[in-house]
């Protein structure tokens, strides 16, 4: 399905140097949308010119540390220059801990924190006081997790949870609090994915990859594309009336 009002917007992908995070930039891609890419890794700035030619958009990539909110300003203004205000956000940096919660150093735990939740506030900030000056509407996307509405087992992961349970009432607080400026803000919550990152983890731990399968009603792992066809709708203006809510996309697992 296309959606024609993206065409020639501009949007902003943070973690989209590779895995989950460019997937999702792929789909807007597709779209017609011009992507910047926001992400640590060195070689961000050549994933979005391969991006750029497959697709025949505008792209550019920027190393950026999503903790750190200068770093955020100088990528939100070269992305003005080069591609104008983005309209559309998709908040995919992030990483995981599993481990107990009695063994977890507490600066792994706040490192954690720093990018999954103060790294998606600080980047949503950003784009939504653009917006505000150029008279703007826009929808923002954050990636949150199943995990913020259930404890998954057997492995221990509170850290990875607690943060984003915190994004998932961060999405409703932002949404509510710009609903009258026009900016939308949901997000989605993946079940298990075969991102890259999750594939080194399965490859390593097979039973636990089968143990997640057997509780999933559809019977597999999601693949990425599963989720292009939910962030293009929510980006669009077809979802003009969705806004604060945390869309599971699970095959089923949450309803066990």
């Amino acid at each position: 399905m296309k959606f024609e009002d993206l065409q020639g917007r501009t949007a902003v992908v943070t973690g989209g140097g590779r895995g989950l995070g460019y997937s999702l930039a792929e789909a807007l891609a597709s779209q017609g949308v011009n992507v910047a890419l926001l992400d640590v890794l060195p070689d961000v700035s050549d994933t979005a010119d391969s991006l750029a030619q497959r697709f025949g958009v505008r792209a550019i990539g920027i190393r950026t540390d999503v903790t750190d909110p200068e770093q955020i300003e100088a990528a939100f203004d070269r992305i003005a220059d080069a591609l104008g205000t983005p309209q559309v956000l998709l908040t995919a940096a992030g990483i995981t801990l599993l481990e107990a919660a009695v063994d977890i150093d507490p600066v792994a735990w706040r490192r954690l924190q720093a990018i999954n939740v103060d790294g998606t506030f600080f980047v949503a900030q950003v784009f939504a006081r653009r917006l505000l000056a150029a008279r703007l509407e826009g929808s923002a996307i954050l990636v949150s997790s199943m995990s913020a509405k259930i404890v998954n087992v057997p492995q221990q992961q509170t850290a990875y949870n607690t943060s984003k349970a915190a994004v998932d009432h961060l999405t409703k607080s932002l949404a509510v609090e710009w609903a009258g400026s026009g900016i939308r803000v949901n997000a989605i919550a993946p079940g298990y994915f075969l991102s890259d990152m999750t594939k080194q983890f399965t490859e390593s731990n097979p039973e636990l990859a089968a143990e997640w399968t057997s509780r999933i009603p559809i019977g597999r792992m999601g693949d990425p594309s599963d989720l292009h066809g939910l962030v293009a709708f929510l980006a669009s203006d077809a979802s003009s009336y969705i806004t604060a809510q945390s869309i599971v996309i699970d095959g089923g697992y949450t309803a066990l």
